[in-house]
């Protein structure tokens, strides 16, 4: 999937500091299949990950404009995302608008956050790490990019 959109997009090919990453939604295969299903049908264009995350599995942080390709329950990649923006802080300073735009559950700040810290009361744990509400958390908006049946359409273009 990644070498069908380097070649449809020969300017990400060129990009010296394009990394690769291959991921998954949510921590089962279960989850991953319902949070995907949320970006291929369409309203999901954000997700929001503990900073730790990314360090206990030695991947660097999101880059604005960077990709990555996500996968299925069971491995199989299914989209390429390119993330659009990105924004550090701790769990409380979620606010109603990305909330809405993860798309779970009825998309209010208040599911959102009780579905939140479920999860990952529930990763620390599995991890290993003492949870608390100060964890950073990296709230990210994608955009889908590939394949073309699913990829979002591009911004029109608007005179400056």
């Amino acid at each position: 999937m990644w070498d069908e959109y380097l070649a449809a997009h020969p300017q990400v090919a060129a990009d010296p500091g394009q990394e690769l990453v291959v991921d998954h939604f949510g921590d089962s295969a279960e989850l991953s299949e319902e949070l995907l299903s949320l970006v291929l049908e369409g309203p999901k264009r954000a997700t929001a990950t503990l900073a730790v995350e990314f360090a206990e599995d030695g991947e660097p942080l999101p880059r604005i404009g960077g990709h990555w390709v996500a996968c299925d329950g069971t491995g199989r990649p299914r989209a390429v995302l390119r993330t659009t923006e990105l924004r550090l802080g701790p769990v409380a300073s979620v606010d109603d608008a990305f909330a809405y735009d993860e798309a779970e559950d009825d998309r209010s700040r208040a599911s959102w956050l009780e579905n939140h810290l479920r999860y990952w009361r529930r990763v620390c744990a599995d991890r290993g790490i003492a949870w608390t509400e100060d964890l950073d958390v990296v709230f990210e908006r994608f955009a889908v990019v590939w394949p073309p049946e699913v990829a979002d359409a591009p911004a029109p273009l608007t005179a400056d």
